[in-house]
């Protein structure tokens, strides 16, 4: 069996006194499209530039295809990044960025204008190619930021929220074209977002961090269907899960005015109930007040309040008519998610 591509073995880092990373372990296959997603300050960057070679790990190893590599130079890594900036150089035209890596590491100079060739090509950017900087649009500028990254040919192609600074119709256009491009060229990519829907659309394997550790791993579909922990069910999902208070007592989970069958072998106490807008069912059971109804076109959000407490849910099209005072909810057992009142670990065996 061949050594992973990349290999991290407990990375720990901190800044001053503040931990940023903690025991973190991760593998990427070659090939593989790995994200990492969670909020600002969860450490995410720290990893990626940690992997890049910019930033020093304080503990752990870093292994690349089988081989030590904390003492390795980052040009020596053979990985590329690609930033939030573009960091195109003006003074050049496309095709000049793109081949300017190359010309850095002595490829040949055929060898060099066949790859600029086709990268410009797989990045629809044969038409831009003896344009400057100025004269482009900031998707533009992005792409050829994203083609002087891959012309290299790297081990390994890192993405550090390379996407933040365009509107939301160019983001969908070019995390399609970073889906494409990538996989068409069968290179393994770490990628860094906080963003819902690059995470979900772009990855083969979703890696959700939190205060600087793991919280679950996995293909997005199945984190987002049984997410491991409270914070990852309230973090993965648009819009997020509802998480409700409760207490098992007698034959019943108790949230508020909210009574749900409870599970066999649950224990008595507090816990978690939680469960996504889209799966609660309205218009039928306990009546709710409404504080807030939002309609999108496609979808209305009503926001209730249940225990004192937002609850949200999402109902296809205009939603109810008028302004409604109240709505009937019920919630499906098999759409019902349960974890710890303390650990907020998903609890299992219920």
């Amino acid at each position: 069996m061949s050594a992973p591509h990349l290999e991290l073995r407990g990375i720990g880092h901190r800044f001053g006194a503040t931990r940023v990373l903690e025991g973190v372990s991760l593998t990427i296959a070659r090939g593989e499209f790995v994200v990492l997603l969670g909020p600002s300050g969860c450490g995410k960057s720290t990893l990626l530039r940690i992997v890049a070679g910019l930033v020093r790990a304080e503990d752990g190893e870093l292994w690349l295809d089988g081989a030590r590599a904390e003492e390795l130079e980052p040009v020596e890594r053979g990985v590329a990044m690609v930033f939030q900036s573009y960091a195109l150089y003006p003074h050049l035209t496309v095709r000049g960025n793109l081949a300017f890596p190359l010309e850095m590491a002595r490829v040949p100079r055929a060898e060099r204008e066949a790859r600029v060739a086709e990268t410009a090509r797989l990045l629809r950017l044969e038409a831009l190619l003896e344009r400057k900087p100025e004269a482009l649009s900031g998707g533009q500028m992005q792409r050829v930021a994203l083609g002087r990254a891959l012309v290299r040919r790297p081990r390994l192609c890192l993405f550090d929220e390379p996407l933040s600074n365009l509107d939301a119709a160019l983001r969908t256009e070019l995390r399609a074209e970073i889906a494409r491009v990538v996989r068409a060229l069968g290179t393994t990519a770490l990628y860094v977002t906080h963003d819902q829907a690059e995470a979900m659309t772009l990855a083969t394997r979703l890696v959700v961090l939190a205060g600087g550790r793991i919280e679950q791993q996995g293909p997005p579909l199945a984190v987002h269907a049984r997410p491991a922990t409270r914070f990852v069910a309230s973090f993965v999902g648009s819009p997020p899960m509802n998480l409700v208070a409760a207490e098992a007592r007698g034959d019943a989970l108790v949230a508020g005015a909210l009574r749900l069958a409870r599970p066999p072998g649950l224990a008595d106490g507090a816990l978690v109930v939680g469960i996504r807008p889209g799966e609660v069912r309205a218009g039928r059971g306990l009546e709710l007040p409404v504080r807030r109804l939002e309609r999108l076109g496609h979808e209305t959000h009503v926001e209730l309040e249940l225990a004192g407490a937002p609850f949200l849910v999402s109902l296809p099209g205009h939603g109810p008519d008028g302004a409604p005072t109240a709505l009937a909810v019920e919630l499906p057992p098999d759409a019902v998610h349960l974890f710890d009142a303390r650990t907020g670990a998903r609890l299992t065996g219920v």
